[in-house]
């Protein structure tokens, strides 16, 4: 049954147009098959069949995909005055890209009092210096310590001449998978140095790419307890595909791939197909999604919730009626952040 449009849909759907539009230094890119980046040649010859011996490999072993060693060389700095953080974490990535700037990774600390609960915080895609920020103040709040990295790309490891983070979603193949694998391994070696200083329970909290990441990371790393996803979709394929923030990604790869083939190359950086892993595991998931969103249609979202139901996942849902830029706005921010905080305030007791 289609239930028909109502005014707040209309008006959420305008919001999300107009933030979308406003957004800056937005460009496609060309495509390329990129396999120089996940051990192939550059000029493949069937780059196609490299793909799919790649996939079916790469989701058959992917804890050894995802697998990194342990950070020699973790150092704290200490913030800057008048900086709402206590240190700046710093290490070099276990995923080297071509960027050196990229191969540093950036993370900042927000020491809760008197908790040993900390929580990873992986913002969304195009995120500035600052965002999440507000969130890490209240994990704070509830006594919950922040580490809030800031993924490959971005702001202090953005690519020379690419303000905006092209190369962890963009229209080179090979690139996005290793930038999202880099990004996994991350978040895994930021766990490690918490636990390496005495902090646990943890957790990791991730909105938009940083959810999908978040997902995986969890997926994969014993050390995680509970998850909070903040906007959640199956493939990532799916995304770039039908979302409305990657219209300029998929307008460079539409005459190249198909979306089934590119719902497939994208597999390995999806949740959906690493679900099934968390079975069993006694980590919490908190998913919230929006019912008007564009970017992570909520059909995808949907099909997120049946998947970790049909698994047995510990997952609790949360749908609110609003869109992807809108979660973080009134009221919709002040709900999600209610329940993200006490879900995971409870979980890493």
């Amino acid at each position: 049954m289609s239930w028909p449009v109502t005014l707040l849909e209309q008006k959420i759907r305008r919001y999300e147009h107009k933030r979308w539009a406003a957004e800056p230094n937005r460009r496609s890119l060309p495509f390329t098959w990129g396999l120089e980046h996940i051990g192939g040649r550059e000029n493949e010859t069937d780059p196609r069949a490299f793909l799919r011996r790649f996939v079916e490999q790469t989701l058959a072993s992917s804890d050894a995909w995802f697998a990194c060693e342990t950070p020699g060389d973790y150092e704290l700095k200490a913030a800057s005055d008048g900086a709402p953080w206590k240190g700046a974490l710093e290490f070099m990535s276990a995923i080297r890209s071509p960027w050196t700037e990229n191969n540093r990774v950036h993370a900042r600390l927000f020491p809760a009092r008197d908790s040993g609960a900390a929580v990873v915080v992986l913002p969304q895609w195009n995120a500035d210096y600052q965002a999440h920020v507000d969130i890490c103040r209240w994990l704070n709040r509830l006594g919950v310590t922040a580490l809030r990295l800031s993924l490959p790309y971005h702001d202090k490891r953005a690519a020379p001449g690419h303000p905006r983070p092209d190369h962890i979603v963009g229209p080179n193949i090979g690139l996005t998978l290793q930038a999202n694998r880099q990004a996994v391994c991350d978040a895994r070696c930021c766990l490690r140095w918490l636990e390496m200083r005495g902090y646990g329970p943890l957790g990791i909290l991730g909105a938009s790419l940083g959810s999908c990441i978040s997902c995986i990371t969890a997926s994969h790393e014993p050390l995680i307890r509970a998850a909070a996803l903040l906007h959640v979709s199956s493939y990532f394929g799916d995304v770039v595909v039908n979302g409305l923030t990657t219209i300029h990604v998929w307008e460079s790869m539409r005459p190249k791939v198909s979306e089934e083939e590119i719902r497939n190359y994208w597999a390995p950086i999806s949740p959906i197909p690493y679900i099934s892993k968390l079975r069993g595991t006694g980590q919490k998931l908190l998913a919230i999604s929006g019912r008007y969103d564009p970017t992570f249609p909520d059909e995808f979202s949907s099909d997120f919730f049946a998947a970790a139901r049909a698994n047995e996942v510990d997952c609790k849902a949360l749908r609110l009626p609003c869109g992807h830029y809108s979660l973080g706005e009134a009221p919709f921010k002040w709900v999600a952040g209610w329940r993200f905080g006490r879900f995971l305030q409870r979980a890493l007791r």
